[in-house]
This record gives C-alpha cells, sequence and structure tokens, in this order.
C-alpha cells in the first residue's frame, strides 16, 4: 500500500489562499498570549509531554511579484533590497525568506499566477502589539513602492526554544 503526502506548496498555497481571504474582509490583527508556565501533565499519562521553549508569535507574510498595472516584475534584487532596508532594521535577530509560486483570485474574478515571497518572523508575544505596527509598516511599503494590491499576512502562536 503506497503512502502520499501532500505537497508541501499545496500547503502554503492553501495557507495564503486562506491568508488572503481573512484579509479580504478587513479581520483585525490578533494579539497572541501564551501561559509562561506549561500546565503539568497528570503523572500517570504515559504520553506526558514537556512544553519546550517561551511564548512567540509567529508573522508569515506573502509578497507578490507581479505588478497589476502591467509594468516589470518585482526581481530578487528588489525585493533583498527592501528587505535590508525595510525589514531588517525592524527585525534584526533573524528572520526567514523562501521562495514560492502562488495564486489568488483577483477583483474581477480572475486567477492571477505569479512568483512570490515568503517572510517569516518570530517575536516573543510580550512584543505583539509593537510589532504589528512594524509589520503593518512593511507591508503597506511594500504594496505603494511596488504597486501591490496586498501583502497576505497569517499570524500564529508558538513556543520557541532557540
Amino acid at each position: 500500500m503506497a503512502l502520499s503526502f501532500p505537497r508541501v506548496s499545496g500547503t502554503r498555497l492553501a495557507v495564503a489562499a486562506a491568508a488572503t481571504a481573512v484579509l479580504a474582509v478587513g479581520a483585525p490583527a490578533a494579539y497572541a498570549s501564551l501561559d509562561d508556565e506549561a500546565k503539568p501533565a497528570p503523572a500517570s499519562s504515559a504520553a506526558a509531554t514537556v512544553a519546550r521553549g517561551k511564548p512567540f508569535t509567529e508573522t508569515r507574510l506573502f509578497f507578490g511579484t507581479e505588478r497589476p498595472d502591467g509594468g516589470p516584475a518585482v526581481t530578487d534584487k528588489q525585493f533583498m533590497a527592501f528587505i535590508d532596508d525595510e525589514v531588517t532594521p525592524g527585525f534584526p535577530d533573524g528572520l526567514t525568506i523562501q521562495d514560492g509560486r502562488g495564486q489568488w483570485r483577483d477583483s474581477n474574478g480572475k486567477i492571477e499566477r505569479e512568483r512570490s515571497y515568503e517572510l517569516i518572523l518570530l517575536y516573543p508575544t510580550t512584543e505583539a502589539r509593537k510589532r504589528d505596527v512594524q509589520i503593518e509598516e512593511i507591508r503597506s511599503d511594500y504594496e505603494k513602492k511596488f504597486a501591490q494590491d496586498s501583502v497576505a499576512r497569517l499570524d500564529e502562536r508558538t513556543r520557541v526554544d532557540f
């Protein structure tokens, strides 16, 4: 019996589509909070696990590269310059960038496909309100600079151990 596993790219597309749908209806940014202390598992539990790490928020931003006005697509060099100038100063401790391919339905109902970038930011949950302002500035700056309709955003609570 052969096992099949979903492709990562399909998952990313589904996440991007869900994030775009949420953003399209103007959902407010959520401020996550986690308890600093892990709740102990019952002593009799054979599957007891230890919670590791500290409460963090993971924000993923999805940047398209095609311009709705028909202008030239955003290049790798332009995108990395944007990261260096607009993102790194606010998140100097680290970030991750992944190349991708995405699709979305535009306001006219047409399916648009494009090369894209996924930016992953991790920060302590206690900094969520402060970071929200920075992240919204990044989104707005990219939209203006590269004539984009939107930059999708996905926030999740997690625990991180470095």
